[in-house]
């Protein structure tokens, strides 16, 4: 009998937005995949019997070989996908030298293999939801925050999801990219908090539940596919 307990494959998994996404696709009776450089040694799902760890860096193929591979060979089929790994290196754009290419590696390669490989088995199963992490500065750059390299390859994550979105519609496979403001995770700290608040019209920093919270709504949203879901406080929607 094939297994139809579904599978969710969650990158950049152990701490802060990735995490909560594991945490909240097992809440839902998902088997996950997550993967992070170090997440058995990080081991911060001990216990759960329907989680599989994965260590490497996403920007390499092998790594994403063997996330896809896992999740195929232990829970038999793939569902979700999420690309949620992430660097934010901001400076001037002419401080960004070839020592940065982990914005490259991670971004962009982190994004490409494992979807590639993602897509392969989501067209055997003819269904499949890929969501993507991106940033609501691609949209909204932010005068004094310098970071148009990062928003360069981030801006190429909206394009393809659209792309993607229209290769794919027939096949049931529907892709959706996320775009977060400033959360309230590790990344920022606290004494930030006060002027990251500002970024933002509602006037506070969101919180890695209301990430989670359009991740579940993209997930079970079967008419919705291309979007780009702006999760910011209302920062995409102009000077404020």
């Amino acid at each position: 009998m094939a297994n139809t307990t579904k599978t969710a494959i969650v990158t950049g998994a152990s701490r802060g937005i990735g995490a909560g996404l594991v945490e909240a696709y097992l809440e839902r009776g998902y088997n996950v995949v997550a993967n992070s450089r170090n997440i058995t040694k990080a081991n911060p799902f001990a216990g759960a019997p329907n989680v599989a760890l994965v260590d490497g860096d996403i920007g390499r193929p092998d790594t994403a070989a063997t996330i896809v591979d896992t999740a195929v060979s232990r829970f038999g089929r793939i569902d979700v996908l999420i690309n949620n790994a992430g660097v934010f290196i901001p400076k001037p754009f002419t401080e960004y030298t070839t020592e940065d290419n982990t914005l490259v590696s991670t971004t962009l390669a982190g994004f490409l293999y494992v979807s590639q490989l993602t897509v392969k088995q989501m067209l055997r199963q003819k269904s499949g939801s890929i969501i993507n992490v991106s940033t609501t500065m691609v949209d909204q750059p932010i005068a004094g925050v310098g970071a148009a390299v990062q928003l360069m390859l981030k801006g190429g994550l909206n394009a393809v999801t659209r792309a993607l979105a229209i290769e794919y519609a027939k096949e049931g496979i529907r892709v959706n990219t996320i775009a977060p403001g400033v959360i309230n995770t590790p990344m920022h700290k606290p004494e930030t908090h006060d002027f990251l608040k500002g970024l933002h019209p509602i006037g506070r920093i969101g919180e890695v539940k209301e990430v989670v919270d359009a991740a579940l709504f993209l997930t079970d949203a079967t008419f919705t596919s291309g979007e780009i879901l702006h999760v910011d406080g209302g920062a995409h929607a102009g000077k404020w």
